[in-house]
């Protein structure tokens, strides 16, 4: 057996991903060894509650509620409790002490990253994160790294496994948001409170890290546009299938070119609908995929599993044997770049598209009139359907796709339209994306 350097290992967390990270390490040691340089040797790990119940059996000298002591003279501090404090103290800790970290904590790298990341460059540390966006999606790296070079024009991904269950089971079942929401939470895809995930934060969260990644550019989470999915019912989702699209959780981070020749961006979360021949219309159940498009690669699609435990853990242990191979080779770690400094613009200032569904009075001028709203508003048609409805069909339903135009000009036009005397509700606004 080769005789390699030890490396000391700290774990701060051990719940469903902490565990399997420290049970894999343990169990893979000897090849973890051979692919690092080095061998990784789990010094400690710390929890709230040494006699927790946990998915893996974990020797109990291992466990210690005392992390401070942990990461001192640790050469890698991998942290998984989540949250933002005590996690982000002990991870200015860990760097301080000449630790690298890894972690998969979007929550805390979406508000404080640069505060992290700008104490790891003080001191010649690093901070791997690959978890942190897509679970085991293999997506931060290649952003981070393979496309250096390139220019990302643009990235939509689904990013939240939870709403993408719901979303899925609500297009090809015909069911319910409460009843799939009550599945997922049973099946422990959606939290008892699962507010994070059907609103758009959690997505929100990993969209800023992703666009902070593919445009060298700190992007503040109150800076990413965010809308959940509790308004989607069924009538949508029929109203999707039946123009052929499918409705998803959309995190999109853009590259825009503004009329002076400078460039912004935009990020924002919002549930919009999308070609079902797009890749992005196939991605089923609680995977997650993000596509990305840039300049000279073209597009390229990452596809897996969002979330789990085991799978999360892989993430996090290509990013410790990572770790361990630049602390063989020593040096410097190599620092974020966000010297591209873009201005991030508000939503109002995004081209898009919209499929608007409206109830009107089914009688005679009312087309004339709404097609005049919108020309008033610089918004054009692109596609118009009619549905009479009600027992005395009295009412209409007019399903209309929008061409392009601003997004301040589209969201005016549709309050114009609801205020209307002959606009009896606007069912749905939808954004339509991946052209």
């Amino acid at each position: 057996m080769t005789d390699y350097r030890r490396l000391r290992v700290a774990l701060l967390g051990a719940g469903a991903v902490g565990s399997q990270v420290a049970a894999l390490l343990r169990r893979h040691a000897d090849e973890l060894a051979d692919r690092a340089g080095a061998r990784l040797e789990l010094v400690g790990i710390a929890v709230r509650d040494i006699d927790a119940p946990r998915e893996a059996d974990l020797p109990r000298e291992l466990l210690t509620t005392d992390a401070e002591s942990l990461i001192v003279g640790s050469d890698i501090v991998i942290e998984l409790m989540g949250g933002i404090e005590p996690a982000r103290t002990y991870l200015l800790q860990a760097i301080n002490s000449g630790a690298d970290i890894v972690t998969a904590n979007k929550a805390l790298l979406a508000t404080h990253g640069p505060e992290i990341f700008d104490a790891a460059d003080q001191v010649g540390a690093e901070v791997y994160y690959e978890a942190a966006a897509a679970g085991a999606i293999p997506i931060i790296r290649p952003l981070r790294d393979s496309l250096a070079g390139d220019r990302v024009q643009r990235i939509m991904g689904i990013v939240n496994g939870t709403t993408n269950y719901i979303l899925d089971r609500m297009d090809t079942e015909g069911a319910e948001f409460a009843d799939v929401l009550a599945d997922a939470q049973r099946l422990g895809y959606a939290e008892a409170d699962p507010t994070a995930d059907v609103e758009g934060y959690d997505a929100a969260q990993k969209a800023a890290i992703l666009a902070s990644l593919a445009f060298h550019t700190t992007v503040p989470l109150d800076a990413v546009h965010r809308e959940g999915i509790t308004g989607i019912d069924k009538a949508m989702m029929d109203a999707a299938r039946h123009a052929g699209y499918v409705i998803k959780l959309l995190a999109v981070c853009e590259r825009l070119s503004e009329a002076s020749g400078s460039e912004s961006i935009s990020v924002r979360v919002y549930p919009a609908l999308i070609d079902r021949a797009h890749p992005l219309a196939s991605v089923h159940g609680a995977n997650n995929a993000v596509f990305v498009q840039a300049e000279a690669a073209g597009n390229l699609m990452f596809y897996g599993a969002g979330a789990g435990g085991v799978q999360t853990a892989s993430a996090v242990l290509g990013d410790v044997v990572s770790a361990a191979r630049r602390h063989i080779a020593g040096g410097v770690g190599v620092g974020e770049s966000t010297l591209a400094d873009l201005p991030i613009v508000a939503i109002g200032r995004v081209i898009t598209r919209y499929q608007i569904t409206l109830e009107v009075d089914d009688q005679p001028g009312v087309l004339a009139t709404v097609a005049g709203i919108l020309s008033d508003g610089r918004v054009s048609i692109a596609t118009l359907e009619q549905t009479v409805t009600g027992e005395d069909a009295e009412t209409a339903r007019l399903v209309i796709g929008t061409h392009k135009a601003l997004e301040q000009d589209l969201s005016e036009t549709v309050d114009r339209l609801a205020a209307s005397g002959v606009v009896e509700r606007v069912v749905s606004v939808l954004r339509v994306e991946g052209d």
